[in-house]
């Protein structure tokens, strides 16, 4: 068994924890610390494919940012309620069974894929053929996806504002 395949299985097994008790953890709080988790170990996954550009930007942009803001919104809004929020589940065995049903979609998919025997050769760096994908033809879906945060942001902060 090589470095890289238990590399796999132990970030595999980190994210599978860490995103079931994303789920499952009552604490808001303790659930954006998990997802944080969740998300390096994702880029971690990014780093065993050879593509250190894309474990940065993970970890930049949501393991540092998006988790940062999720943390700023539950203070915020504990601030604002003035009691601890709790974070229930309602519908677990519902969710519980669409996951398995997904699950399996995704193993039967998997199964029936053809494997191949190597690992491709990948170029020196990917980064400008990721560059060059994001303004050809991504651009208007990357920039859109930006008009979409900058609106979602305005909204919080609307929300956010007191009636002083």
């Amino acid at each position: 068994m090589t470095f890289e395949t238990v590399g796999f299985w132990v970030v595999a097994a980190v994210l599978l924890a860490s995103s079931l008790a994303v789920v499952l953890t009552k604490n808001l709080f303790h659930a954006v610390l998990y997802l944080a988790a969740a998300l390096v170990a994702t880029g971690a996954v990014f780093l065993l494919l050879d593509s250190p550009f894309l474990f940065g930007v993970q970890l930049l942009l949501y393991a540092g940012g998006v988790v940062t803001i999720v943390v700023f919104a539950i203070m915020l809004t504990e601030r604002l309620v003035g009691a601890r929020i709790a974070q229930t589940s309602r519908a677990v065995w519902h969710g519980a069974v669409v996951a398995a049903a997904v699950f399996v979609g995704v193993v039967g998919f998997l199964i029936r894929a053809p494997w191949p025997t190597a690992r491709p050769a990948l170029p020196a760096d990917l980064t400008p053929a990721i560059g060059q994908a994001l303004v050809g033809p991504f651009a208007a879906t990357l920039e859109l996806l930006g008009v979409l945060l900058v609106i979602a942001l305005l909204g919080a902060l609307y929300f956010a504002r007191t009636d002083d």
